[in-house]
């Protein structure tokens, strides 16, 4: 029997449990997305349309429809209220969990962005150093997390206050902290890029998580890490509609946009080249995370801090006369682009990305 189904939101998370329940659930028709305010949204996603919430109860006013909130968690509480508020019993909170393991089971059946789970386990567990980037504004998680061993806290932005929020911090050594309004998390990136080989010379993989946001990988994990010679682990991609440019549509200015372009043209032609067929695609690597062997980290981080630093030069405003964020977006873009240009070479594997409230 068919089951028919609304999406709560209209961005990336919604469109990829879109996707993903398209794909695994045949027998479940999509209705619509539903948004709290259309300002900024689109009509439509895949020809299914966005709707108000308003709109969406002057169709379903008997609850028939079953309702998949697919959201940042931050906004599940809030708009469980909502739903509540209007009598409405049927629907699912697509915590960061569900939508991992959703997303994983939709790339297996596409064969596509292969599962680090899908590896077999060996003996021996990977060495590995991650940072978890901090920030003097972060709000206290809800439910505190304990990270393993091998995590510790970097503060990213420390050069812009006076507020300590961890031991490591990201304005010592060779850095550009002072950047941060602009890099985000990259600017504690580039410090673990410049200043971790002799800190942490006995470790084979190096990475980047969020304060509230980390790659799911546990113990076994790491054990698969070592028996395949895993080069890098990267969140399984978000889709987006109609394709990866969407993203920097969204969050980038056209101006920004061109003068990376013209940054790769100058530094990186072959990857300029490839830009357009990567970014006709719908996958794109959201969040600047990541976990990679020593060598390949380095590559990453020369290539895109070169592009970075040129984009900056090129921008109007220059980078370094504005503080909105614009370059750790296009690192993600870079990410995609880098990573994508090189899926044949290096062994890539997924995971989930969980999102900490």
């Amino acid at each position: 029997m068919e089951k028919a189904v609304a999406f709560y939101g209209a961005g990336m998370v919604a469109v990829s449990v879109y996707y993903a329940i398209k794909e695994l659930y045949r027998d479940w028709r999509a209705v619509c997305f539903i948004v709290s305010n259309k300002s900024g949204n689109p009509d439509n996603i895949d020809r299914i349309p966005v709707l108000s919430i308003e709109e969406f109860f002057r169709i379903d006013r008997r609850n028939n429809v079953k309702i998949l909130v697919a959201t940042p968690e931050n906004h599940h509480e809030m708009i469980a209220l909502e739903l509540h508020k209007r009598n409405h019993r049927n629907y699912l909170l697509m915590d960061s969990r569900k939508e991992a393991a959703l997303m994983e089971q939709y790339f297996n059946r596409k064969k596509q962005f292969i599962s680090l789970r899908s590896y077999p386990v060996g003996t021996k567990r990977a060495s590995l150093k991650v940072y978890m980037t901090r920030f003097h504004k972060d709000t206290l998680l809800q439910n505190p997390y304990k990270t393993q061993e091998w995590i510790c806290d970097i503060q990213a932005g420390a050069a812009l206050s006076e507020i300590s929020v961890a031991d490591i911090k990201d304005n010592t050594g060779d850095n550009i902290s002072g950047k941060n309004g602009n890099y985000s998390e990259l600017s504690a990136l580039y410090w673990i890029w410049k200043n971790t080989r002799a800190l942490d010379r006995d470790k084979e993989y190096f990475g980047l998580f969020h304060y509230r946001r980390i790659l799911d990988l546990t113990e076994e994990d790491r054990c698969r890490m070592e028996e395949n010679h895993i080069d890098i682990i990267l969140p399984f991609p978000t889709i987006h509609y109609p394709s990866a440019n969407e993203h920097h549509q969204r969050y980038v200015r056209e101006e920004d946009w061109q003068a990376m372009t013209m940054a790769l043209a100058e530094l990186a032609p072959e990857y300029a080249k490839n830009m357009s067929r990567i970014f006709s695609q719908p996958y794109f690597y959201n969040y600047n995370m990541l976990i990679a062997k020593r060598k390949i980290f380095d590559d990453f981080c020369e290539w895109m801090f070169s592009i970075l630093e040129k984009t900056e030069s090129l921008s109007s405003p220059k980078g370094w006369e504005r503080s909105d964020r614009y370059i750790g977006y296009l690192g993600e873009n870079l990410t995609t682009l880098y990573f994508m240009h090189h899926k044949e070479e290096l062994k890539i594997a997924h995971t989930g990305r969980l999102m900490l409230i």
